[in-house]
């Protein structure tokens, strides 16, 4: 079995507080595209999406980035037409909050995917060289096998998200795939 983890795909992390920009936006049809295919195909859908309360000096990222994803704002939405597979297929896809980078910390991702019996990961969203690669690196750590879409996954700066491309597939025995490309 395997799962589909689209990772803080917000309107914050595209476009608003914390925005990857044109990276981001340029991903929107690949990422709503897979979502869609997965749900549809009956797989496992988890949208781990970022949250943080407003003014909170205890958090770690208050330090490096400006105030993104706060809770009850419109900046945690989900960007663009992901936002509309999402509404049309809530009852297939489940949302889950998460307070640190990997979707993995402070959460009960493993246990949801053990129960599913899931050994397969497919990872999508922004950013790739810090989100996705937390995942990343947790889920391999955690003996998932694991697929990321290029095409599918942006970052603040190309020279990041190729790095981390290149850590996938190099230190973490990823499949890193291109529209076309199969599993």
């Amino acid at each position: 079995m395997k799962a589909l983890i689209v990772i803080d795909y917000t309107i914050d992390f595209v476009t608003g507080k914390l925005p990857c920009g044109d990276p981001a936006i340029a991903i929107e049809e690949r990422i709503s595209a897979l979502t869609e295919q997965f749900v549809k195909e009956g797989q496992y859908v988890v949208m781990a999406v970022d949250l943080h309360e407003e003014n909170d000096s205890y958090h770690p990222e208050t330090k490096l980035f400006p105030p993104h994803n706060i809770k009850g704002t419109s900046g945690r939405h989900l960007y663009g037409k992901l936002q509309h597979v999402y509404d049309t297929n809530a009852s297939s896809i489940y949302w889950m909050d998460k307070t640190r980078y990997s979707a993995f910390c402070g959460t009960d991702l493993e246990q949801r995917l053990r129960a599913r019996g899931i050994h397969e990961l497919h990872l999508v969203g922004v950013c790739t060289d810090i989100c996705v690669l937390h995942t990343a690196v947790d889920a391999y750590n955690k003996g998932f096998a694991i697929t990321v879409y290029e095409d599918a996954t942006a970052s603040f700066n190309a020279a990041g998200h190729e790095w981390a491309l290149g850590h996938f597939k190099n230190s973490l025995g990823a499949k890193v795939l291109r529209e076309g490309e199969q599993v």
